[in-house]
């Protein structure tokens, strides 16, 4: 449960984030030059917030995870009005005396299995999601670290630290950013992996 509060920590954070580095961003010569700087033995981070941002493969699956969720939402949005339906139409008969005191049992005690079904319906639609948001970031977290562990087997830092949100890199030179670096690695390759699954 943690571990998914967590992750609907991150896509909301998202959100927000785009907006800080629209107003934010630093020229191309800028963040280009940071990524020569950066030489072997040295330690350096990437900025997983805006790597969660602009990858390729994050925004792909985001959207396929999105429309899951859309599709979800209305079938339980569907079924709780059908729902609402049934007792308000039930409650009115009630009023009115057009029902006996048993049928109006046997009617109530057949809604209130009904609703106890849409509730473990929407706990169970619920939990789907959750998974379906963490298998997304599961691959997103697998596909980065496959990436950036090939990717520095060439460039051979000390470190490569992950900055999300000011934490743990407060403050760096910008020379050490190496996000950009990384991210431009990370679309190509997924690119590339997209266009062998298509053929």
């Amino acid at each position: 449960m943690k571990k998914t509060s967590l992750i609907l920590c991150i896509l909301a954070m998202m959100g927000a984030i785009s907006c800080k580095n629209a107003a934010t961003t630093e020229p191309a010569a800028a963040t280009e030059t940071a990524a020569a700087a950066a030489t072997e033995g040295t330690i350096v981070y990437i900025d997983l917030d805006r790597i969660l941002m602009d990858y390729d493969m994050a925004n792909d699956l985001r959207s396929v995870v999105e429309t899951k969720v859309q599709n979800i939402q209305a079938e339980i949005n569907r079924r709780g009005q059908k729902l609402e339906k049934q007792v308000a139409e039930y409650q009115e008969k009630i009023q009115k005396g057009l029902m006996t005191r048993s049928v109006a049992e046997v009617q109530g005690q057949k809604l209130q299995q009904e609703e106890l079904d849409f509730n473990n319906y929407a706990a169970q639609k619920q939990q789907e999601i959750q998974e379906e948001q963490m298998v997304m970031m599961n691959q997103l977290g697998d596909a980065i670290q496959t990436f950036i562990t090939k990717y520095n087997e060439e460039k051979k830092y000390a470190m490569i630290l992950t900055n999300s949100g000011g934490a743990p890199v407060i403050t760096a030179a910008a020379s050490l950013d190496i996000t950009d670096d990384v991210l431009a690695g990370l679309n190509e390759e997924y690119i590339k992996t997209k266009n062998e699954k298509s053929e």
